[in-house]
C-alpha cells in the first residue's frame, strides 16, 4: 500500500526529523498529535495509519510492580505541602501520581518500618539524636514517614535526597517495597539540600547524578520491581541541558522530569520551555518517560501543555498547594471553591492524625487571604478551634479526639510563647545574671541541652 521505507541511519535528530516528515504527509496540517489519557479522547484513524507505518517507538520496560508516567498529571514533590494528607486529597480530586516530599537518605536510614493498624498506614520511625551518635532511648520516636498503602501506594512516588550512590540504595531499600517508584530529586535549589551536595548540586556533578541513578536501577529496580526516575532542572544552555539529558537517559531510568527553570530562578519567575521540545525528543529517543514542571495551573491546562510540547505528560506544585481540584478534568467539575477543598482537606488530615503544625500551614495556602477567616485561621492552635472559625460543626468532635491524641490541650496552647524569654526585657530589669544563663544554655550543642528542649525538638521534626 505504501512505498517501502529504506533503513534509516544517523543520529535521534535525525530519526525524530524522518519521523515526522512521515506523520506530515499522513494528516493535515497542524500535524499535532493529542495527548492521550483516559481523560481524553482516542487516536483518530489517521494518526493510528501512521503509527503502523512508523517503527515501533521505543521503551524502556516498565517493571513489574512499577508505573508508566506517560499520559499522568501529578502532584509534584513538595517540602511540606507533600505529607499524606495532601496528597491523598490530590488522589481525591483526579492526580494520577503523588510525589511525596524530598526525604534525605541519611534521615531514612535507620528507620522502622511500623503498620499502623489504627490508621492503616505504613510509618517510618526513629530515635530523635539531635546530633548525638548515641539516641536516649526513652524519648518518643520521630515520624519520618508515612503512606497509606491501600489509599496511594501504587501511585506514590518516593522522592529521595541523596549525593552518594551505596547511602541512596541503602535508604531506598527500606521504603521500595511500599510504593511505586524512587525517583532522585536533581532540582531543588535550596541550600539545606544544595549543600550536602544533593538537589541541584548534582546537575553541576553529572557523572555522581548519574551513578547514584545506575545504583539505584541496578539494586532497586531489579530487586523491587519499580522504576527509577530523575528529576531535574534547565542548565544554562540548551547544549549543556541537551549533554546532561542524554546521559540520564543512558542509565537505565524509566522517567524523567524537568522543572522549566534553571537553578538561581525563583518560583515568581515565568517557566522557560524552550528547551522541552528537545528534551522531549531526546527522551522519546531512549524510551524514557518525560514529565514537564513549571507554571502548571490545572489538567485542562497541562493537557494542551503536553500537546504543544510533545511531553509525555506534567507536574503541577504551586497550583495544587492553592488548590488541590486543580487535577479535576473539566468534564468531573474542575476547579472547586476554596470551602469545599478546605473542608475535604481537614477531614482528610483528621482521617490521617496529620500533626496540626503542618495542616495549619497547608490551610493558609488553601485559604484565600481576602477571606475573612484566613486571619483568624492564621492564630488557631487546634483542630477544634479551626473547625469552629470555619464553622464545620460537623467535624468538631472528631477534631476534640484528635486534638487530645495529638496531645493538643488547653494549656499547651495557653502556653503560646511564654517558654520563650524575653532578653531585652531582662536586660531593662536588670536580670544580667539570668541572660548569661540563656546564653550557655543556647550556646550548647543540642544532645546536651534539657528535658524540656528536647521534647520542642522531637515534637518540630
Amino acid at each position: 500500500m505504501f512505498p517501502a521505507i529504506a533503513p534509516i541511519e544517523g543520529t535521534d535528530r535525525d530519526f525524530a526529523s524522518i519521523t515526522s516528515k512521515i506523520v506530515l504527509t499522513l494528516q493535515p496540517r497542524p500535524a499535532v498529535i493529542p495527548f492521550h489519557s483516559p481523560h481524553t479522547t482516542p487516536y483518530n484513524g489517521m494518526q493510528r495509519l501512521a503509527s503502523a507505518i512508523m517503527p515501533s517507538v521505543k521503551r524502556v520496560p516498565i517493571p513489574a510492580r512499577g508505573v508508566d508516567y506517560r499520559g499522568k498529571i501529578v502532584l509534584a514533590p513538595m517540602v511540606r505541602s507533600g505529607e499524606l494528607s495532601s496528597r491523598l486529597l490530590a488522589l481525591q480530586y483526579g492526580a494520577d501520581l503523588v510525589w511525596g516530599p524530598e526525604t534525605v537518605d541519611r534521615s531514612m536510614i535507620g528507620t522502622t518500618r511500623k503498620a499502623n493498624e489504627h490508621l492503616s498506614t505504613i510509618d517510618f520511625t526513629r530515635l530523635p539524636s539531635h546530633g548525638s551518635k548515641d539516641p536516649r532511648n526513652d524519648q518518643k520516636e520521630s515520624l519520618i514517614y508515612r503512606l497509606h498503602p491501600e489509599k496511594e501506594g501504587k501511585r506514590l512516588i518516593f522522592q529521595i535526597g541523596t549525593s552518594d550512590p551505596e547511602r541512596a540504595v541503602q535508604a531506598a531499600r527500606i521504603v521500595a517495597a511500599d510504593v511505586a517508584g524512587i525517583d532522585v530529586n536533581a532540582g531543588c535549589p535550596k541550600p539545606f539540600s544544595t549543600s550536602g551536595g544533593m538537589g541541584a548540586a548534582l546537575l553541576q556533578t553529572p557523572d555522581k547524578l548519574c551513578s547514584i541513578l545506575e545504583a539505584l536501577v541496578k539494586e532497586i529496580s531489579t530487586e523491587f520491581e519499580i522504576g527509577i526516575s530523575v528529576k531535574i532542572r534547565l542548565l544554562e544552555t540548551a547544549e549543556l541541558t541537551e549533554v546532561l539529558v542524554r546521559k540520564l537517559c543512558a542509565t537505565g531510568i524509566t522517567g524523567l522530569t524537568v522543572h522549566c527553570r534553571t537553578t538561581p530562578m525563583r518560583p515568581r519567575e515565568r517557566a522557560i520551555r524552550g528547551q522541552l521540545k528537545m528534551i522531549a525528543n531526546i527522551c522519546r529517543a531512549n524510551g524514557v518517560a518525560c514529565l514537564m514542571n513549571g507554571d502548571v495551573e490545572n489538567r485542562a491546562q497541562a493537557e494542551q501543555l503536553i500537546t504543544e510540547f510533545g511531553v509525555d505528560g506534567a507536574m503541577i506544585a504551586t497550583a495544587a498547594e492553592t488548590n488541590s481540584s486543580c487535577f479535576r478534568s473539566e468534564v468531573d467539575g474542575g476547579v472547586a471553591p476554596w470551602n469545599e477543598v478546605v473542608e475535604q482537606y481537614i477531614k482528610t488530615a483528621l482521617e490521617v492524625e496529620n500533626r496540626f503544625g503542618n495542616t495549619k500551614y497547608l490551610l493558609n495556602h488553601l485559604i484565600p487571604g481576602k477571606q475573612p477567616v484566613y486571619r483568624e485561621v492564621t492564630t488557631s492552635k487546634s483542630y477544634l478551634q479551626v473547625c469552629q472559625m470555619l464553622k464545620l460543626e460537623h467535624l468538631e468532635t472528631q477534631a476534640k479526639e484528635i486534638d487530645e491524641k495529638l496531645g493538643i490541650t488547653p494549656e499547651t496552647q495557653s502556653q503560646g510563647r511564654r517558654g520563650k524569654k524575653n532578653k531585652s526585657a531582662m536586660a531593662a530589669g536588670g536580670n544580667q545574671a539570668k541572660i548569661r544563663s540563656i546564653k550557655t544554655e543556647e550556646k550548647k550543642g543540642l544532645s546536651e541541652r534539657g528535658v524540656q528542649n528536647q521534647a520542642v525538638a522531637t515534637v518540630d521534626i
